[in-house]
């Protein structure tokens, strides 16, 4: 399955995936443990349903990390 994770083409390989499986496969064991948010298809999504939204091909996910400063 090919989806977009922060417009970057991206295979996850099965045809059937969640947005925790995406996340799992993009982003790196200490980003994971960060803050973040994530927007399916421009629509965010809560940390809590991570594990039980599908995405489907062609689909776009957005993470985005809290940026500090002042």
């Amino acid at each position: 399955m090919k989806i977009f994770i922060n417009g970057e083409k991206v295979s996850l390989g099965s045809e059937s995936a969640t947005i925790s499986k995406a996340l799992h496969y993009y982003l790196s064991p200490e980003q994971q443990k960060q803050s973040f948010a994530v927007a399916l298809n421009s629509d965010f999504i809560g940390r809590a349903d991570y594990s039980q939204v599908s995405i489907n091909q062609g689909d776009s996910i957005d993470i985005l990390f809290p940026i500090q400063g002042g």
